[in-house]
């Protein structure tokens, strides 16, 4: 069966794909912004070259915080084509080696019944939530083109006057005073170590860390009486909230640890989403559960896909999302931030994480079944 092209207001399907600097760039940290994506197939292709020679003339102005511009190739030879790299400036072209892409965004499909396949090259525009905005063929430039022009501020785009909101639970009064301030001091007294973050290399899952991406410090709550203490909280005062909002039963909890990102190097943590690699799949719910909210400027919540709307939980408060959503810490610009920093799965998210420990590169500590 083919798959069919995606319809208007369809979410499209995410992907990894080569680059010319990025041999397995993640489509779905696109996110956030409008997307023009265009499936060419191949840039040698006559009515290609008139669509491309007609956005290069076009002129359509750069501004990666309000969109940006893909295109889709099965000809490795077009990564380094001049004209479509001038199209497609910053190398955003995939390679789609074995015409996978193509065919889950039904470009590339038998024609009629054939043994043979045939490529339909077009065009799509995806809101920040990479849903289909506008769509066209490879024979409508003018459109493209004008669309682009045309777009709203990604914040509004589903209409002027509307702020987004996204799905998320603000709750307030997980954890006590008291205790916020013993976890404070428990990662004062500790041993603070630069915090990764998790991608996918050969394979296999490995924590990287890079100040560009993520500049924050961690203590792991090794103290058992602490790890009680959180756990009865969150299992008392914040899983039913959960179930009640989002009909989740959470019955697992990974890491214990304190977080900091301080004013000093204007600690943050760029737009990312928490289970992208196998060693993060079973990972269902994060929360974040401020311990001096008064303390600090910046160090928000942000859900590009979302809006603009910054999300700040009061001391001791919960914001908890789906590990599915892309997220940024803002820079902290006063102050120090201290947060607590768990996940959420169940029973059958954890056959998942077990499963996965085959996948986990060096460095990377195994999970071992509770059970």
């Amino acid at each position: 069966m083919n798959n069919k092209t995606p319809s208007w207001g369809e979410s499209v399907p995410w992907f990894h794909a080569h680059t010319f600097n990025n041999p397995r760039f993640a489509f779905s940290s696109v996110a956030g912004r409008f997307v023009g994506l265009t499936l060419l197939g191949n840039c040698s292709a006559p009515p290609v070259i008139k669509f491309l020679e007609a956005i290069k003339e076009s002129n359509l102005i750069i501004n990666d915080d309000k969109s940006v511009r893909f295109a889709i190739t099965l000809n490795q030879q077009d990564l380094q084509d001049p004209l479509a790299l001038a199209t497609f400036p910053k190398q955003r072209l995939f390679y789609d080696e074995d015409g996978s892409i193509a065919r889950e965004y039904g470009a590339l499909s038998h024609d009629h019944g054939s043994q043979q396949e045939a490529f339909s090259p077009y065009w799509l525009i995806l809101d920040p939530t990479l849903r289909v905005y506008a769509k066209g063929s490879i024979d409508q430039p003018d459109r493209f083109i004008n669309a682009m022009q045309s777009l709203p501020d990604p914040a509004h785009h589903a209409a002027p006057n509307i702020d987004l909101w996204a799905p998320v639970l603000l709750v307030p009064r997980v954890l006590e005073t008291d205790l916020c301030e013993t976890l404070i001091r428990y990662y004062q007294e500790g041993q603070p170590e630069p915090s990764g973050f998790m991608r996918t290399v050969d394979g296999k899952t490995l924590e990287l860390r890079d100040n560009n991406v993520k500049r924050r410090t961690d203590v792991n709550i090794d103290d058992e009486t602490l790890q009680i203490a959180l756990r009865q909280r969150i299992w008392s005062r914040l899983t039913p909230e959960i179930a009640r909002a989002f009909q989740f039963q959470a019955t697992r909890i990974e890491r214990y640890i304190v977080a900091c990102y301080d004013e000093n190097n204007a600690g943050f943590f760029k737009e990312h989403r928490d289970n992208t690699t196998k060693g993060t799949a079973h990972r269902r719910f994060a929360i974040s559960i401020n311990l001096n909210s008064e303390d600090y400027d910046g160090g928000e919540l942000w859900f590009p896909e979302y809006g603009n709307r910054r999300y700040k939980p009061p001391t001791g408060g919960a914001i908890v999302f789906s590990c599915s959503l892309m997220h940024a810490a803002t820079p902290v610009t006063r102050g120090t931030r201290y947060v607590t920093l768990p996940f959420l799965y169940d029973d059958a998210a954890a056959k998942i994480r077990e499963a996965n420990n085959r996948f986990l590169g060096d460095g990377v500590e195994p999970y071992q079944s509770e059970e």
